[in-house]
Formats: structure tokens, C-alpha cells, sequence
């Protein structure tokens, strides 16, 4: 079965994204290839400094089966970012303990808590925040309230 793995893009903040992110899951990115690093091309347009230097991918590594990946848009290329809450990434935790730590991680200036780390009718704790990059998060921990 193919693997799934969340791709996000930034509007030119993606490396101090992902530096926050390797914080909070205590990992480290698996490098970073930036708009300069691309083959020279007479066909695409030329990038000054500022886009050079934006990055073209990077990733973490959460496990064996999950990677978050992430770049800065360029509107070079006609991309432009749009924030929205059509999708979270979504944190099944393994323990309360687990669940509270990524919350506390995430919510470090948090531009929204939609819902505070507390107990549900279907999670012992659940959470529901936009981080300081505008990612949407929900933390999940079901417990005794697991549903089969």
C-alpha cells in the first residue's frame, strides 16, 4: 500500500517552518533543495536572489511511514498561497502524556486554538489549532473511548 505523506507550502518561511517542526517531533530535515539549485533553463524565467534562495523542497521524517514535506511558493512560477481550514494534519498521539506535548509544542504562538487540549465524548484528549504558519492541526488521543 502507498504511503501517505503531508505536503505544505510557505510564502518564503518554509525553512524556519520546518526548523520548528523538527523541534516539536524532535527530528531533523532530511536536507533542502532551493529555487537556485535548479538546472539552468533558457525556457524559465530568471530568479533574483530572493527567489533563489526560497526552497523548492524539504522534509522531516515522523516515522517509518510518514514524512511532512514543504516548499516556498514562487510567484515567478504564477503560485500563490492560500490559507485555509479545508485541511488539518491530524496527530494520533499514543499516550496523554504524547498528545500533551505536541499540543504545548504546537500552540507556541498560535494565531488560532480553535479547541484547548481537553477531554471529548470520542477522545480522552483532543485539540484543534492554526500554528504560527498558518497549518492547521488536530491532536488526537483516544484512550479508553477508541473507537472499533
Amino acid at each position: 500500500m502507498a504511503k501517505i505523506h503531508v505536503y505544505l507550502n510557505f510564502n518564503g518561511n518554509c525553512e524556519e517552518a520546518f526548523q520548528f517542526y523538527a523541534s516539536v517531533f524532535k527530528t531533523t530535515h532530511t536536507g533542502i533543495m532551493r529555487y537556485g539549485d535548479m538546472p539552468s533553463d533558457p525556457e524559465m524565467p530568471t530568479l533574483n536572489e530572493q527567489e533563489r534562495n526560497k526552497v523548492l523542497h524539504m522534509a522531516i521524517k515522523l516515522n517509518e511511514n510518514t514524512m511532512l514535506m514543504g516548499s516556498d511558493i514562487s510567484e515567478v512560477f504564477g503560485q500563490t498561497l492560500s490559507y485555509g481550514n479545508s485541511t488539518y494534519i491530524t496527530l494520533t498521539a499514543e499516550s496523554a502524556d504524547e498528545a500533551r506535548t505536541l499540543f504545548n509544542a504546537l500552540k507556541q504562538d498560535a494565531q488560532l486554538i480553535e479547541m484547548d487540549l481537553e477531554e471529548t465524548f470520542f477522545a480522552e484528549l483532543f485539540s484543534s489549532l492554526q500554528d504560527k504558519y498558518g497549518i492547521y492541526w488536530m491532536i488526537d488521543y483516544a484512550g479508553n473511548k477508541m473507537m472499533n
